[in-house]
């Protein structure tokens, strides 16, 4: 007999079986999960299948409890633990040490109901110490953690299986609320209508470029006789106009281009003099170590990783056993790492680059997922050449060792230089200031800088270093050569800018400090809301559409509280209280659901009362005119007045509503409602050809409406409406065009334009044109030539690597309707800035996982 241990994942079972006596332990993977509330209607049991709460399931009159099921894909992993539980004379539950962990354990233990004691083992780090420690020093499973996460999942199951049939009603199908979600979405929202409502201001300054002894010198005017310049600040975004605190001439200058100019003009040709300089040292601490949230902030800041990839990778590199657990809110470091850290900075750079003493850092009161930031494992600190790592796992894992690292490292010791120059010019006298920074000691950026080509050079490009200069020296003149050079002086316009949008880093900044949900939850919730189409990305800007801001009208109105940042936190607290068993959760679920205010009462009232068209309207009267945006059935439209009527017209899927202007909105309309054009009548067929545009954009159409079934044909790609003309639409109408026949099977070879744009057929074989080919002449020759590659290959464009978890290859392919991403079954479209030739792993993965591919949502967590 053999003792048992259970894991979620493969990767974890392997590394951890490594730390194992072989003839005393076996160690399996519960693939996550095996136990859920039922996903849709055919799962729910037979017995419940009548009962009023069985499509929530949860039990609504019997305490809220749950009804768990086994997924069908989860039945041969339960049979197989049911089997290794035989054989074994005890359980360990080896799953992670949060919430989420600790209810994997409890479904492992009541689904497999062994026979033999259960134990249950916790660990931060997969070292051969911490395996052993683990084993030493067992506990029973954690009821109240088990408690929090279970009524985490009833209260999102409650929200999206109750408030979304709401939104499939009123606003669109295929929409969700979710808890968190619709709070982030609500914050995307607000922030996209500060940049619909930002009114853009214009100011002056100017820039004057000096020299001495070689080294060049940046300054910027910031004061006319002694009155402040105008900056970005000082205006109002929803007017444009100076503050109403600031009063021009006495609080602030605002110079306009005129002005700026003849300044620019006269100020080379006068002498300048330094009025003063000031200098100032300061002391910089490191950041604290990495926590959930901060990693997901710096990956992305600094690596351009998406949160799903970022704890896609750190749950790679925890499960190999490089760093500890990576769900964690504690900055907290153990012994064992503080000690192998200040050796490891004492060993590379001198005693000298120690912090003077162990410096620990506070977590917040919310603290509950680990005990320990994440860092390296052990106390070795090996860096991730030692350890044999590459690519990004090497880039992520090297962000963690230097954070760590940085802890225990002195104090960086800054000297800031400010110096300023006045010039007079017609007795107006201009404050110039140039700005200059040097290292006295560089203490904790000598970590941040290792494996730089050159670390020194790397901490000089930090500074920003001034020549000698003296208070009372003045500009040299042609006669003189003492002193500083006046080089340029340029005038300098300036527009203040919308508030940016939100990007990951910086939404999951905000959702940690507005205590929003946990840091373990932020990369499922920004792939959610991007895989619903409330979001999408625009280079790294998270941008909210049109469909987000209709639902969250309908939030704000019907569920107020579920979208207020503070109720949130509020609800996140009283998880926290639950894990720590000074809260029940029934009491509150009760209220939640069924109180005066409670979630079901709002359902029932908003399918009476909301107006559909109402609800999914948007009104910007200052900055759309008299036009609406509504979202339909079909997608967002705009509706407004055109020669006296009502017209109506589908919007971009690429239009962002913060980039949304009046005359753009009319050029939509225009374009759509140019009514048909009649380019003459088909010689053959002795109907009319039409040009014609619709919701998907134009197109050419034989005969007229009351035609019955007409034929359409979108127009080719590059081809604008303007350009059309009757030859044109005669070529586009008769697709498809017969090209010849195939030299083997005789069979004809067409081409023509479907969906998914212009493509050549043989048979069941069709092959996508590329950019370079025109559907209207691509040749036989041309099309044999992409028929053969598309029928003779049998093997994948690119593959990218084995998948970090199942390694089953991710493989890229270019099919019918574009290129994609392949791993065991899941397929992902590639976006439209993306190429089979630069497509990354990283990408590739982040594709799979907004698909849904089961593996790649196991590496991410």
């Amino acid at each position: 007999m053999k003792r048992l241990v259970v894991v979620e994942s493969p990767t974890k079972a392997r590394t951890i079986r490594a730390f194992l006596p072989n003839n005393g332990f076996r160690v399996e993977a519960s693939m996550g999960h095996i136990r859920d509330l039922p996903a849709s209607a055919d799962q729910i049991p037979s017995e419940y299948e009548d009962e009023d709460w069985a499509r929530l399931g949860v039990k609504i009159t019997n305490g809220f409890e749950p009804l768990y099921i086994v997924p069908p894909d989860k039945k041969d992993v339960v049979r197989d633990l049911r089997g290794a539980v035989k054989d074994a004379d005890r359980l360990y539950i080896a799953t992670d040490e949060d919430r989420e962990g600790e209810s994997i354990g409890w479904h492992l233990v009541n689904t497999l109901e062994p026979d033999v004691p259960v134990e249950r083992m916790v660990f931060h780090e997969i070292t051969q110490d911490a395996i052993q420690q683990a084993l030493d020093d067992t506990r029973d499973i954690d009821e109240h953690l088990v408690e929090a996460q279970q009524t985490r999942r009833i209260l999102d199951r409650l929200v999206g299986y109750s408030i979304s049939p709401l939104l499939w009603r009123k606003i669109k199908p295929k929409l969700s609320a979710g808890r968190v979600q619709s709070v982030a979405v609500r914050l995307l929202v607000r922030k996209e209508t500060e940049r619909i409502t930002f009114i853009p201001a214009t100011y002056w300054d100017l820039d004057a470029q000096l020299t001495k002894e070689g080294i060049g010198v940046e300054a910027e005017m910031t004061h006319l006789n002694e009155v402040r310049l105008a900056s970005g600040k000082d205006f109002d975004e929803d007017t444009g106009r100076l503050e109403e605190s600031l009063t021009e001439g006495e609080d602030i200058v605002l110079l306009d281009e005129e002005q700026a100019t003849a300044l620019a003009e006269q100020l080379p040709e006068t002498t300048w003099r330094i009025a003063d300089i000031k200098e100032r040292t300061r002391t910089k601490s490191p950041f604290a170590p990495f926590i959930t949230s901060t990693l997901q902030q710096e990956a992305n800041r600094k690596l351009n990783l998406s949160s799903s990839r970022t704890m896609s990778i750190a749950q790679s590199l925890y499960e190999n056993g490089y760093i500890t657990y990576m769900r964690t809110d504690s900055t907290n470091l153990s012994e064992e790492a503080v000690t192998g850290a200040r050796r490891t900075v004492a060993q590379r750079y001198g005693d000298e680059y120690l912090s003077d003493g162990v410096r620990q850092y506070s977590s917040s009161d919310s603290a509950q997922e680990a005990h320990e930031a994440i860092r390296p494992v052990g106390s070795e600190m090996k860096t991730k050449d030692e350890l044999g790592l590459s690519g990004i796992e090497a880039a992520l894992y090297d962000l963690i060792w230097k954070r760590t690292l940085a802890t225990q490292t002195a104090d960086a010791k800054i000297r800031y230089t400010n110096v300023y120059f006045d010039a007079e010019v017609d007795g107006d006298v201009a404050r110039f200031r140039a700005s200059g920074k040097r290292l006295d000691f560089p203490g904790f950026f000598r970590v941040l800088v290792e494996g730089a080509d050159d670390p020194e050079a790397a901490l000089r490009d930090q500074e920003r270093p001034l020549p000698p200069l003296d208070v009372g020296e003045t500009s040299a003149t042609e006669a003189s050569g003492d002193g500083f050079r006046i080089q340029s002086v340029e005038p300098l316009g300036h527009e203040t800018k919308p508030p940016s949008r939100y990007t990951e880093a910086s939404l999951v900044e905000t959702l940690e400090e507005e205590g929003i949900g946990r840091p373990s939850t932020y990369a499922t919730i920004i792939g959610t809301i991007q895989q619903r189409g409330y979001v999408r990305k625009e280079n790294s800007a998270l941008v909210p559409t049109f469909t987000a801001f209709a639902t969250n009208n309908l939030m704000e109105a019907q569920f107020e509280p579920l979208v207020d940042v503070n109720f949130t936190a509020e609800m996140e607290e009283v998880l926290d209280d639950i894990a720590r068993g000074r809260e029940e959760p029934t009491p509150y679920l009760r209220d939640f659901y069924k109180g005066d205010e409670g979630v079901e009462g709002r359902v029932e009232e908003g399918l009476e009362t909301i107006d559909a068209r109402e609800i999914s309207s948007m009104f910007f009267p200052e900055q759309w005119g008299d036009y609406v945006v509504r979202v339909g059935k079909y997608g967002p439209y705009v509706e407004g007045e055109m020669n006296g009527s009502t017209v109506t017209a589908s919007l971009p899927d690429d239009l962002a509503p913060g980039d949304t202007t009046e005359e753009r909105l009319a050029a939509i309309l225009e374009e759509a409602n140019k009514g048909d054009r009649a380019l003459g009548i088909h010689p053959e067929a002795d109907l009319p050809v039409l040009l014609k545009s619709g919701p998907y954009g134009p197109y050419v159409q034989l005969g007229d409406d009351e035609e019955d079934d007409p034929k359409r044909v979108s127009l080719p790609p590059d081809v604008e409406p303007e350009d059309v003309d009757f030859n044109l639409g005669l070529k586009i109408i008769d697709l498809p065009r017969t090209l010849g026949e195939h030299p083997e099977t005789g069979n004809l070879i067409e081409a023509d334009i479907g969906r998914y744009g212009p493509y050549v057929r043989h048979e069941d074989t069709f092959a996508s044109l590329q950019d370079e080919d025109d559907v209207l002449t691509v040749e036989l020759e041309r099309a044999l030539e992409l028929i053969q590659r598309k029928e003779a290959r049998n093997e994948p464009d690119r593959v990218l690597g084995p998948h970090p978890e199942s390694d089953e290859p991710v493989e890229v392919w270019n099919g019918r309707y574009g290129p994609y991403v392949k791993h065991d079954g899941t397929n992902a479209s590639l976006k439209d800035d993306q190429s089979i030739d630069a497509l990354t792993m990283d990408e590739a993965l982040d594709l799979l996982a907004e698909k849904g591919d089961e593996a790649t949502q196991k590496v991410r967590g």
